[in-house]
């Protein structure tokens, strides 16, 4: 039950951070909101204020602002509506929604480095055999402190480096072993290895694994900053190279993107894992949904941006039966997406239950 109102507290975070963008700027903007929803479906709770009727609706799962004449057919060509805007205008209202969840994961991250973050240490936990660790002399328990006289401290860093070396390639170890340090020299071995992205790329290993000792970094608040927008920076560029390699083919569409139950699963491991998992987790979401949102489809963001565009250059919008034909292209392409998303989902996730209840039905 916990997991589960974390779960709808995160999403609802980031849905209201998206929605709250689109009101703000319009309100700034003079343009008439009707309706402020969390959630969908019948409203829970309800109070008009102004113009403006805020709900607690009784679907967690998601939420909408109604801007007035924001469609042709409720269109009356008063001041206060979304169509009597110009296309500019328009564009800042659409925008500000995804700008807004891009700034909420920028911030986390920035509290993420502030507060403390857990991160392997560069204690050896295990060796392979075969590789030039074990042949060097090195042991479980050992420490790394610095390779080729530059010190490491997190198990990343030492990874980093060691990847980016090649076969045949020696590094010089300084190694803490019961309170004494001494230097090895290891010889690097080429393997064949899969990225986050799932390309193969040829890194060089020293044959060792982590052990699970984990210190907690905190950095000062202005280096956090650079850390954060360095973080967020990553993720964007991540993001767009794996969408790059999902529509040629080169990643698979069914391994790669996660829905609600998806989301209700890791926001389960996160939350074993302490605050700063979970602050990391939304601060993901809220990046992937903004980049998500501005993709050029009909419904998102980025499809009415699209359609703001192609308005702007030829000078007029579309039509009425040209606004529903896309509107309904548009929901019929999120629902399909949804529905395939939501079943990969619970075969992936969820495969091994869903056999035992359906071995359990059909007994």
């Amino acid at each position: 039950m916990l997991t589960f109102l974390i779960f709808i507290l995160i999403l609802s975070t980031v849905i209201v951070v998206h929605e709250f963008g689109h009101f703000m700027i319009a309100k700034r903007m003079g343009v008439r909101v009707e309706k402020f929803s969390l959630g969908f479906g019948p409203a829970l709770l309800k109070k008009k204020k102004n113009e403006t009727e805020y709900c607690l609706s009784a679907i967690p799962l998601g939420g909408y602002v109604k801007l007035a004449g924001d469609n042709l057919e409720e269109y009356h060509g008063k001041k206060d509506e979304y169509l009597a805007q110009a296309p500019g205008r328009r564009f800042h209202i659409i925008f500000f929604g995804p700008l807004l969840n891009y700034i909420l994961g920028l911030l986390l991250f920035w509290v993420i480095f502030v507060v403390g973050y857990p991160s392997l240490t560069t204690k050896v936990g295990g060796l392979l055999d075969g590789f030039g660790a074990q042949a060097a002399g090195l042991q479980v328990g050992d420490e790394i402190e610095a390779v080729d006289g530059k010190t490491v401290v997190l198990w990343e860093e030492l990874q980093k480096i060691i990847q980016s070396k090649k076969a045949a390639e020696k590094v010089k170890l300084t190694v803490l072993r019961d309170e004494r340090m001494f230097e090895l020299e290891v010889r690097i071995r080429e393997k064949s290895m899969n990225d986050v992205l799932g390309q193969k790329h040829s890194v060089g290993l020293l044959g060792i694994t982590p052990s699970d000792e984990i210190i907690t970094l905190k950095h000062g608040i202005l280096k956090s900053l650079g850390l954060g927008v360095m973080r967020t920076w990553d993720l964007t560029v991540m993001t767009y190279k794996a969408l790059g390699y999902m529509i040629t083919g080169r990643l698979s569409v069914r391994d790669s993107i996660t829905g609600l139950p998806g989301m209700y699963f890791i926001t389960s491991k996160a939350a074993k894992m302490g605050v700063a998992a979970l602050l990391h987790l939304v601060a993901v979401l809220s990046l992937s949904l903004a980049i998500f949102n501005l993709l050029p489809l009909p419904v998102l963001d980025g499809g009415h941006i699209l359609l703001l565009v192609i308005e702007k250059i030829r000078g007029k919008g579309l039509t009425l039966n040209a606004e529903r034909l896309v509107t309904q292209v548009g929901t019929m392409l999120i629902l399909t997406l949804a529905l395939f998303v939501t079943y990969n989902d619970l075969v992936r996730f969820y495969g091994d239950k869903i056999d035992k209840v359906w071995k359990w039905f059909i007994r």
